[in-house]
This record gives structure tokens, sequence and C-alpha cells, in this order.
């Protein structure tokens, strides 16, 4: 019950930072403070992730960043604020793009692969070579993905209205990863039923313990 209020308590919480920046896109895109905000909780979310797995390196350049932001945002902000916002949600999805990438050429193990292999292994479950070669397949999917995703925010910035991509990042982008997550949830197991059944739940909660063991 406790995991569940939880989860319910972090959706809300994001949906209500993704209405945010998109109603400070639209009516305040240049104003310093809406940089901060945009950026800020980003920064901190990935250096509190950063800091859970002991990664100094992350959490250094995380503060960083914050240092450049608050310079920036008690400088005025930026000349064109809508540009940065492309840029950052261009870049975040190359950066995703290209490590999901790498790890698909030899001698690397494609990043799902890794992370269902380390699921499936907590649980106690065989990984066979049929869903060695789906969640190769699914990482390809992500790449195509976070390609396509980039395209299509360059394309609206170039074609359509500013509130237009404002509501395409802020709105659109999470519930289109919401989307892909469950799309592929329901085609695995109507494609491959003699895959073990694991919970969306129990996978993350397995993952988060496997990610934590190596960390410690």
């Amino acid at each position: 019950m406790v995991q569940v209020w939880g989860a319910t308590a972090a959706a809300v919480a994001l949906t209500g930072y993704a209405l945010a920046s998109h109603w400070l896109m639209v009516n305040a895109a240049n104003d310093p403070l809406t940089l901060a905000l945009l950026f800020g909780p980003l920064i901190l979310a990935v250096a509190g992730l950063s800091w859970r797995r002991r990664d100094g390196v992350t959490v250094l350049a995380c503060a960083v960043l914050l240092g450049l932001l608050a310079v920036v945002a008690l400088q005025g902000g930026v000349q064109d604020a809508q540009r940065m916002y492309v840029l950052q949600h261009g870049g975040i999805h190359l950066a995703l793009a290209w490590t999901f990438g790498l790890s698909l050429r030899a001698p690397h193990t494609p990043l799902i692969t890794v992370m269902a292999r380390g699921v499936h292994a907590r649980l106690g479950q065989d990984f066979t070579p049929t869903m060695a070669l789906y969640t190769r397949r699914l990482t390809r999917l992500w790449v195509g993905y976070f390609v396509g995703m980039t395209a299509l925010s360059v394309l609206l910035y170039a074609l359509a209205p500013w509130p237009w991509w404002s509501l395409f990042c802020t709105v659109l982008t999470p519930l289109a990863v919401v989307a892909v997550f469950v799309g592929e949830y329901l085609w695995r197991y109507w494609q491959h039923p003699e895959f073990p059944r694991v919970s969306m739940r129990v996978a993350m909660e397995a993952y988060r313990r496997s990610r934590n063991e190596v960390s410690t």
C-alpha cells in the first residue's frame, strides 16, 4: 500500500511539473525564473539518483551544472530561450539513443538484455536465447524511438507554433514514454506467452535492488 501511494504521489508530482512547465514555456519562456524551474529539478533528480549509486563524477557534474544555471539565471537568462529548450530536449533523446545504440555493437551486450537478465536472475528465472533476441530487438526499438522523438521535436519547432512544441515537450513526451512501456508490455505477452510473467512493479523493484547491490 505504501508503494502504491508513493507511485501515485510521484505520478501526480510529475504531471503537475509537466503542466507547470508547459505554462511557463508558453507564457514566460524568457524569464530567468523559468529557466531555473525547468532545469533545476531535472538536474537535482539526476544528482539524487547518482548520489544513491555513489557516482561521484555525475554528482560533481550536476553541481557544476547547477552553478552554471544559477549564474545564467542571475544574469537575466538567455536571449533565445526557446531554442535552448529545443536543444535540451533533443540532446537528452540523442544521448539516450547513443547510449542504447552503443550497447548493440559487438562485443557489448544490448542494454535492455543486461537489464532483463538481471531482473530474471534476481527472481530466480531462466533467461533463454529467445528472450535475449527479443531484448536485443527491443533495444533497437528504443534507439529508433529516441531518434524519432528528436526529429519530431525539430520539425515541430521549425513548422508549428511554439505552444505546440511546448505541449509536445512537457506533456506528450512523458505520455509517449508511458505508452511505449505499456504497449511493449502487452505486445510481449501476446507474442511470447512462454516468457515468465513479471509485472512492471516487480521488474522495477528487482532491477532497482540489483542496481543497488552492484553499487554497494
